[in-house]
């Protein structure tokens, strides 16, 4: 009975994805090999065709093709297609969300938050586009004018990850037109569905302010679809989200061509917890931070460094936090916790806490699966662990609900073991001690290209580059100079003297 009642609403799901496909006037393509899945059944939405290599190769070379005439349209022209994008995913967002739900199990209103960064990066974009600013610089030649221009790149690569189907894709996709790119978008196999929704809603917004839909091109598939990306030469710069290990084989690759990359890898975030914080504050901090999207945000909260006086009271109230919160399918109104994506999610997840158990850590609370809609959708209680030490499991980053907890005395320690990890994304302090404070934002502080006081390690905004150091790869996507990652810079000398003056006073004669 309980399969028969799951299969039921897999297809109930199944038609919704349709029916939002098709508000959103994408052309449903024919059955193909690759699967839609919904991980609130773990139930087959769907199937649709992947795209062959030489498809892929043709797409770059549309893509490649299509830059010739967009790189000579005016910035504030290109900026009429993401214009008119935003208000396709304003008018749309709500279904957008429910397909975002549908495919990567987000609760509601964390689905359509995406939505409304992907609008609120179309809005930066667009006002961007009135200043990609060059520098004119002061000339040591007499008659003499230098300065500095930007041009667009080229293509654009852009493969992205399961948990941000649609925001990440806006991010690099909304910089990149406005540039002057052009882009060609490998989206998670696990998330196809989403990505034909956004790439036909691009395509249509270039159609209606009279722009080239070539501009953007959807290729769908694995690994070997986003290798053609990484291969051709005529791809100019790679942005990349997803493991160190995935992260390990592409830039070398990148870069023995000499093409860019833009890499968006692990992160292993760590939240410092001082003496003089306010536990209530922090604790609602820390839960969203750590249980939310099921654990599955690079900005996760998976590391926990408290002091020794407050840690007794902070774990009480995070554990009865955590007992409170609600498991289960993600279009519920009122759940705050949705699905694992798949198996192979819950798998390391429980391979995790084996590894920390016997570590010596002890569970505080949580790791347990919950039985929401049968045996192929995994549903788990967000785990709480304290640590004796950061041992290797710790050091590792597992993509989902686990809470790792430490403790310390001195501050120095506290900052050693926030920095003592491969991963460098995002971080956090709770003090009310300035002095702690600004030594955590100092260059002796966090080591993260993120670092929070008083709020969460997630939860960026798009006003300020997102990005990360060390194993997660260095790059910056988003808001303040990222742009300048998607455009290539000249040096200019001008002369408007009838001599001919060399630099350094070297006389030629």
């Amino acid at each position: 009975m309980t399969n028969t009642l799951n299969d039921r609403l897999t297809r109930d799901l199944s038609g919704r994805a349709t029916n939002i496909l098709r508000a959103l006037g994408a052309e449903l393509p024919p059955p193909g090999e690759l699967p839609a899945r919904t991980p609130i059944t773990g139930g087959l939405l769907t199937t649709l065709p992947a795209t062959m290599p030489a498809d892929a190769d043709a797409a770059i070379g549309r893509a490649a093709e299509a830059f010739r005439g967009w790189r000579t349209v005016p910035a504030p022209v290109r900026a009429a297609v993401v214009r008119r994008l935003a208000e396709l995913l304003t008018a749309h967002k709500t279904e957008l969300g429910e397909l975002v739900t549908l495919e990567a199990g987000k609760i509601g209103p964390e689905a359509v938050g995406e939505v409304q960064e992907m609008i609120d990066v179309c809005e930066f974009a667009i006002g961007l586009s009135r200043q990609l600013y060059g520098r004119t610089m002061p000339s040591e030649r007499p008659g003499h004018r230098l300065m500095e221009t930007w041009h667009p790149l080229g293509v654009v690569g852009v493969i992205s990850a399961f948990n941000f189907p649609v925001a990440v894709w806006a991010w690099n996709t909304a910089i990149a037109l406005v540039c002057g790119d052009t882009v060609v978008w490998k989206p998670s196999e696990t998330t196809p569905l989403t990505a034909l929704a956004c790439h036909s809603l691009l395509r249509r917004a270039a159609v209606d302010v009279g722009a080239d839909p070539e501009v953007h091109q959807l290729i769908q598939g694995g690994a070997e679809v986003g290798a053609r990306l990484v291969d051709d030469e005529r791809v100019a710069l790679l942005s990349a989200t997803g493991s160190v290990r995935m992260g390990r084989t592409v830039a070398p690759k990148v870069a023995a061509r000499f093409g860019r990359c833009l890499l968006e890898l692990g992160g292993n975030n760590g939240a410092i917890v001082t003496p003089t914080a306010d536990l209530e504050l922090a604790s609602r901090a820390i839960v969203f931070a750590a249980a939310g999207t099921a654990g599955q945000r690079c900005t996760t909260l998976r590391r926990l460094i408290a002091h020794a006086d407050i840690v007794g009271p902070l774990l009480r109230q995070l554990e009865n936090a955590y007992g409170q919160l609600p498991v289960g399918n993600p279009l519920h109104e009122g759940m705050l916790v949705g699905p694992l994506i798949n198996e192979s999610a819950y798998t390391a997840m429980r391979s995790a806490l084996d590894r920390a158990l016997s570590d010596g850590g002890e569970l505080v609370c949580g790791g347990e699966r919950v039985d929401v809609h049968g045996d192929n959708a995994f549903y788990v209680r967000p785990a709480i662990v304290r640590m004796p030490t950061q041992t290797g499991v710790v050091r590792d980053e597992t993509f989902a609900p686990i809470l790792y907890v430490l403790t310390y005395r001195d501050f120095d320690h506290a900052i050693a073991l926030h920095n003592g990890v491969p991963q460098g994304l995002s971080s956090a302090i709770f003090t009310a001690d300035q002095r702690e404070a600004e030594r955590f934002l100092a260059a002796d502080g966090s080591d993260c290209g993120i670092a929070n006081v008083n709020i969460g390690t997630s939860g960026a905004e798009i006003g300020g580059a997102f990005g990360g150091e060390k194993h997660t790869g260095g790059g910056r996507e988003s808001g303040s100079d990222s742009w300048k990652a998607y455009m290539r810079r000249a040096t200019n000398t001008v002369n408007y003297s009838p001599d001919l003056p060399l630099a350094q006073g070297i006389k030629f004669t």
